[in-house]
């Protein structure tokens, strides 16, 4: 078993607990749960094409920064002139919450990503509960079938779809996808190797009508000069703010050199 395979199984168990525990009624009555969403990505094509990452550790790297508290790294993303900001919420494995989600909704007025492993409806109305206006789906863990009903579920709800693909195979079952943005991983979900190439040579098969996502291993403005080329609008970045003290002013910096090179 891999640790993508655990995760998706802890996923699946966890996921069943909550559902035992608060109805889709409860949560279809948050005071969140009409909020009108802002899109992700639309932002993207307009703005720095930053997407911050609120992270506190990854099965990869263990420990990353977990002396912050959420509020004050979204607000310093939001200073720092980021696009949108991406929540971890999955607590066995990265040290998130639905609450860190919450905390930042409460913090910003940018939109939102719930980044988890995305497996059932529940969990898009718990996104949408807790103040998400983005959802993460990952194509090496659900089916074609799978994709389509989780998407469409979001998009019913008025939340952006971001669809995050590793290769070939994997794009070309989401293409029938209602997302609005496709993510290239450049880390090796298995291996949890990372190389800014796999952004490079699945562009050219992305159709236009998604907006262009690369994620993880960009730790420079040179790659994102760079991704551009490929016409990518949005670069998903964590772990190269969070390590920081301060992720809010690296993430400023990061932003302002971005732009001085333009």
């Amino acid at each position: 078993m891999n640790i993508l395979d655990k995760i998706i199984a802890d996923k699946f168990k966890e996921v069943e607990l909550k559902k035992s525990l608060i109805p889709v009624s409860q949560l279809k009555n948050s005071v969140l749960f009409d909020r009108k969403c802002i899109s992700l990505a639309e932002n993207l094509r307009t703005g720095s094409g930053i997407i911050a990452e609120h992270k506190r550790r990854s099965p990869s790297k263990s420990v990353i920064n977990q002396n912050l508290n959420v509020q004050d790294v979204v607000k310093g993303y939001e200073d720092a002139d980021v696009s949108g900001i991406s929540v971890l919420t999955d607590g066995k494995y990265f040290g998130g919450s639905l609450e860190d989600l919450l905390y930042a909704r409460a913090s910003v007025n940018l939109p939102v990503l719930r980044k988890d492993f995305m497996i059932d409806e529940y969990q898009i109305l718990e996104a949408k509960a807790y103040g998400a206006d983005v959802i993460l789906l990952i194509a090496a863990v659900l089916t074609e079938k799978q994709l389509i009903h989780l998407a469409n579920s979001a998009k019913s709800l008025g939340m952006d779809v971001l669809l995050e693909v590793h290769n070939e195979e994997e794009l070309k079952k989401s293409l029938k996808v209602n997302a609005d943005m496709i993510g290239v991983n450049n880390r090796n979900l298995k291996t949890f190797e990372v190389s800014i190439d796999n952004s490079k040579n699945l562009a050219k098969l992305i159709p236009d009508e998604f907006v262009k996502v690369s994620e993880s291993g960009i730790s420079n403005t040179e790659a994102i000069a760079d991704l551009k080329n490929y016409g990518y609008q949005g670069f998903l970045i964590g772990e190269n703010f969070m390590k920081t003290d301060d992720p809010g002013a690296s993430a400023r910096e990061f932003i302002r050199n971005l732009k001085s090179i333009g």
